[in-house]
């Protein structure tokens, strides 16, 4: 296991963090299913035994069991060979007493009189608008303060401009952000990265492997890499990419069996700041245009676009459509459209107005391709 320095926060953790989102579960008697607790406690303690020194979970995890469960295979002192983190579920808090009410709930439920990083959950603009007006860094301040945390922290999920907002605005202690060798202009990405180094704030990167999918690469993209002289795994691939970035302090895997345990901790033996040779790193950038020439839609991303007059979420629209084509999904991209009609987002909303196209930097053809969208979300799985 390779570790690194947390920053300045004076200890050194492993780069494998155990992300306690996706554990094993057992069917019942009754048909439903339940948290696999057996199966859970062997594989994080064996992790810990082989050198794993980072436990994320949090509130809603796994139907809001994680926490519970990891309090239970944290007994017996497996705490104190961790660092724990969990999260405040910014959407439960309406009021400044409700911080406190729910991290004293967070500290019953996971048996332990402190954790080491509290995190914000999840945070986007509104949210974090929300959280400073009610008093959300006065809250923390005072948390350290008498002793139920160590160290503030925050998850992002939003653009660069508002994660450069919210880590200019408090003293905090680590960011966790979602980061992987596709999504290096996405959300905080490379700019984010660079902006933590200048203020000295480690980072925690969640989906490095991107959800799971930079696991089961399409056919052109293996190929490039099963025709490189150095032979690794999609998944090694994906983990030396990030790993490779001095910032990042810890890579959260959520394993969900024990053969991923056991692969993950042999690629962490080498997953290391500088582990990526200049010929490494022209792969990554060829895998990542491997997987680019997928998408149909040469959509930027810009949101030049929007708002749409009748409310269609025209680049989160064309996004969903690229991921499912970029990773041979397109079978389950109805399901997931279904979330776009829902919110009234959905590209059947469009009335042809044209007002997008002329704004579109990429001269894009939009109103015939939200059409052939909104086709592909009607048909049945």
């Amino acid at each position: 296991m390779q570790y690194v320095p947390f920053g300045d926060l004076g200890f050194n953790i492993s780069r494998l963090g155990f992300g306690m989102m996706r554990l094993p579960k057992v069917t019942l008697p009754d048909g439903s299913t339940a948290l696999d607790e057996a199966r859970a406690t062997a594989m994080l303690r064996s992790a810990i035994d082989q050198g794993l020194s980072y436990v994320d979970t949090a509130y809603p995890y796994c139907d809001g069991q994680s926490e519970p469960l990891v309090g239970r295979i944290l007994k017996d002192g497996y705490r104190e060979r961790v660092k724990l983190a969990t999260k405040l579920p910014v959407w439960k808090v309406e009021t400044r007493q409700d911080m406190d009410a729910v991290l004293d709930e967070q500290l019953k439920r996971l048996d332990v009189p402190y954790v080491d990083f509290y995190l914000l959950h999840a945070l986007g603009r509104e949210r974090w608008e929300k959280m400073k007006a009610l008093g959300v860094r006065e809250f923390l301040d005072s948390a350290v303060k008498d002793g139920r945390i160590r160290y503030p922290a925050f998850s992002f999920h939003d653009d660069y401009e508002v994660f450069r907002d919210i880590l200019t605005s408090y003293d905090w202690r680590m960011a966790q952000i979602q980061f992987n060798y596709l999504d290096i202009r996405h959300q905080a990405g490379l700019r984010g990265i660079r902006l933590a180094r200048a203020r000295r704030v480690p980072l925690v990167v969640m989906e490095p492997l991107r959800g799971g999918a930079l696991a089961n690469p399409p056919a052109e993209v293996r190929a490039m890499m099963e025709r490189y002289p150095v032979q690794c795994s999609p998944v090694e691939w994906a983990f030396r990419y990030v790993g490779d970035f001095d910032q990042v302090a810890v890579m959260l895997s959520g394993m969900s069996d024990e053969a991923q345990v056991q692969d993950n901790l042999r690629i962490f033996e080498n997953v290391r700041p500088g582990c990526l040779s200049d010929a490494d790193k022209r792969l990554i950038a060829r895998l990542r245009a491997g997987y680019r020439k997928r998408m149909p839609i040469g959509c930027t991303g810009c949101a030049y676009c929007v708002p749409c007059p009748r409310g269609v979420g025209i680049p989160r629209v064309f996004a969903a459509y690229n991921e499912a084509a970029m990773f041979d999904r397109m079978a389950d991209f109805p399901r997931r459209y279904q979330s776009f009609v829902e919110n009234e987002q959905d590209a059947g909303r469009c009335v042809r107005c044209g007002l997008c196209e002329g704004k579109c930097p990429q001269h894009l053809p939009i109103r015939d391709w939200l059409q052939t969208v909104h086709t592909a979300g009607q048909k049945s799985e």
